[in-house]
């Protein structure tokens, strides 16, 4: 009975603190300078920081961690700190999903406007969040250092929500 197995479920919901050395390794696959296991609960105590994560379920039931984002929120504006997927799960929506809902968090919490930075050549990132509704604001260069593959400028992008 083949094309009869159950469509994957994809949930999300906010991490713990045991999923912190999974959201280690896929930002460590996703960007050229890592974040340590330390640095990453220690932004998630903070109590303006919050993180979702994206989970893909197989079909015995496991629950499998594969994308988070961190969000910091500063008075009536949020940032997005970090948003990464595992690689061998990006192009699935899963990076849409987990900005969408991080979105409708921010909106309901009466979040005005969010800004993220993004490296100017990642073309797939800044389609997302364009079509998201993320419009250009400024520029940074050198923001990613170490960056072999492009010179390290980073778009500013900013939504409003409200």
């Amino acid at each position: 009975m083949i094309g009869l197995l159950p469509r994957t479920r994809v949930y999300v919901e906010e991490p713990t603190l045991s999923d912190a050395d999974t959201m280690v390794e896929i930002h460590a696959d996703a960007f050229a300078r890592g974040w340590s296991a330390e640095d990453l609960e220690a932004l998630m105590a903070q109590p303006n920081v919050f993180a979702l994560a994206v989970r893909r379920e197989s079909i015995f039931g496991i629950r499998r961690l594969v994308g988070f984002v961190l969000v910091r929120v500063a008075a009536d504006e949020a940032e997005i700190l970090t948003i990464a997927v595992s690689p061998s799960r990006r192009g699935r929506g899963y990076g849409r999903l987990l900005m969408e809902e991080a979105m409708r968090k921010l909106y309901r919490e009466r979040v005005g406007a969010c800004f993220l930075e993004v490296n100017r050549d990642n073309d797939r990132a800044v389609g997302l969040y364009q079509l998201l509704g993320f419009e250009e604001v400024g520029m940074r260069k050198g923001y990613y250092a170490g960056d072999a593959e492009s010179d390290g400028s980073a778009l500013v992008m900013r939504l409003q929500l409200r």
